[in-house]
C-alpha cells in the first residue's frame, strides 16, 4: 500500500486523466452520461460481473396491508408513493424493471442485490410474522418477473424476536431463493450484540448467509435526535454511519463474533466511522482495561478484517483507507440505489490510485458473487 504522499502523487495523476504506464492493465471507464450505457468493466483486459450490494426496493401493497395497524405511520416511507416526505424530489419505489436496469446499465451495474429498509422492530409477534411473509413472498416474485440474470435480494427477517427472525432467513433461502437477510442496526432498546441475538446469529452462519446490514431511523436509535435538527440533512450524514459504528463496536466489544467466526456481516455506508477511528478502540482497552472484555481473542481492531463493508464513501483516498483497515476483499460495491448518492460507483473505484487488478476485481464485484452465489 502506498504511502499517503505517493498517494495523493498519483491521484493528482489521475485526476489528469492518465495512469501511470504500466501501473495496470485498467482503462478508466467513459463517465456515463444521461440514458448513457457504461462501457463494459474491464479489469486486466478481462471483462468483470459488477455487483452492487447496497440497493433498495419497496414492495408494493405494503401500506394497505398496515391501514389499521400500529405500523400504518411507518409505512409511508416504505410505500410505493414515488416520493419520500421531507426528502429530495426524486422516486424511491425504481421497480425491478426496465428503468432500474437502464440506471444499472448507465452506472456500470450488471447486479443488484435488493433490500427493504427495517421499520417493523416495534411490532408485535404476529402483525410481525404476517408482514414478513407478505414482504417476502412479493419480493420472490417480483425477482422471478424481473430479469434473473441481474437481480438477487436479501429477506426481511422480524429480528426482534430471534428465533422467528432465524426461522424467516431460512425459509427466505430454501423458499424463496434469497441470498442472506437484511437488518437494522439495533432492535428499540437492545443492542444486536446480546445473547438473546444468537439464534439470529447461529443460523446465519450455519447457513453462511450474508446478513446486510442496514441503519434505521438513526437519529432515535443512536439518542442524537435533539443534536442533529436544522440544516444538512445531519440525521443522516452523521446518524446512519454513526449507527452503523454503534453496531459493529457492539459486535466486536461484546465477543459475538468470537462466538460466531464464522458470520459473515456487511456494513453499509463503508462501516461507518469505525474504519477511520478504529485504533482508539485498541487504545482504550490499553487505557482502560478494565472496562473492556477481557474474554475477546483478538485486539478490537483485528475484527475488522473479519466483517464486510460497502464502498460508498466519497474519495480515492477514503476508499483506499478503507481497502487498508478491512482489506480489498471484504468490500464491495455500493450505491444506495434509488437514492442519488453516487452515479459513477466503478469509476470511483476505477480512478483510486494505489489498488491493484486483484483489489478493484474484488471489489467490483468478486466477493459478493461468491458470498450471494452469483454465477460468473
Amino acid at each position: 500500500m502506498p504511502s499517503r504522499r505517493h498517494f495523493l502523487k498519483a491521484l493528482a495523476g489521475a485526476s489528469a486523466g492518465a495512469f501511470l504506464p504500466g501501473h495496470s492493465a485498467i482503462g478508466l471507464a467513459q463517465q456515463p452520461g444521461q440514458g448513457a450505457k457504461h462501457a463494459p468493466v474491464m479489469v486486466a483486459g478481462r471483462r468483470v460481473k459488477t455487483v452492487d450490494v447496497h440497493c433498495h426496493v419497496n414492495v408494493p401493497g405494503v401500506a394497505d396491508f398496515l391501514k389499521g395497524t400500529p405500523l400504518e405511520s411507518r409505512a409511508v416511507a416504505a410505500a410505493p408513493s414515488g416520493r419520500q416526505p421531507g426528502q429530495s424530489d426524486f422516486r424511491i419505489d425504481v421497480p425491478l424493471g426496465p428503468e432500474r436496469l437502464q440506471k444499472m446499465d448507465e452506472m456500470g451495474i450488471d447486479v443488484q442485490a435488493v433490500s427493504i429498509n427495517s421499520f417493523w422492530y416495534s411490532a408485535d409477534r404476529d402483525l410481525a410474522s404476517r408482514l414478513i411473509d407478505f414482504q417476502n413472498e412479493k419480493l420472490a416474485a417480483m425477482l422471478k418477473a424481473a430479469n434473473p440474470q441481474r437481480f438477487v435480494a436479501f429477506a426481511s427477517v422480524a429480528l426482534q424476536f430471534p428465533e422467528l427472525a432465524a426461522k424467516q432467513l431460512e425459509e427466505g433461502i430454501k423458499r424463496w431463493g434469497f441470498r442472506g437477510a437484511a437488518i437494522g442496526g439495533s432492535v428499540p432498546g437492545e443492542e444486536l450484540s446480546s445473547p438473546k441475538f444468537d439464534p439470529f446469529w447461529a443460523k446465519a452462519e450455519e447457513m453462511q448467509a450474508l446478513v446486510f446490514m442496514h441503519p434505521q431511523d438513526s437519529a432515535v436509535a443512536t439518542g442524537v435526535r435533539n443534536r442533529v435538527q436544522g440544516n444538512g440533512v445531519l440525521g443522516n450524514v452523521i446518524g446512519n454511519p454513526l449507527e452503523t459504528t454503534i453496531f459493529l463496536s457492539h459486535m466486536i466489544m461484546e465477543g459475538t463474533l468470537d462466538r460466531f467466526p464464522n458470520l459473515k456481516i456487511c456494513a453499509a455506508h463503508g462501516g461507518g466511522y469505525l474504519p477511520s477511528y478504529a485504533d482508539r478502540t485498541d487504545h482504550g482497552c490499553v487505557t482502560f482495561p478494565e472496562q473492556c472484555n477481557k474474554t475477546l481473542k483478538k485486539k478490537p481492531t483485528e475484527y475488522l478484517r473479519q466483517i464486510y463493508v460497502d464502498s460508498l464513501v466519497f474519495s480515492p483516498e477514503a476508499l483506499r483507507h478503507l481497502v487498508a483497515v478491512v482489506g480489498a476483499d471484504h468490500i464491495g460495491l455500493g450505491t444506495d440505489y434509488p437514492f442519488p448518492w453516487t452515479s459513477t460507483p466503478v469509476d470511483h473505484l476505477m480512478a483510486t490510485p494505489g489498488l491493484s487488478d486483484a483489489d478493484r476485481t474484488a471489489i467490483l464485484g468478486g466477493t459478493m458473487s461468491k458470498l450471494l452465489r452469483i454465477a460468473a
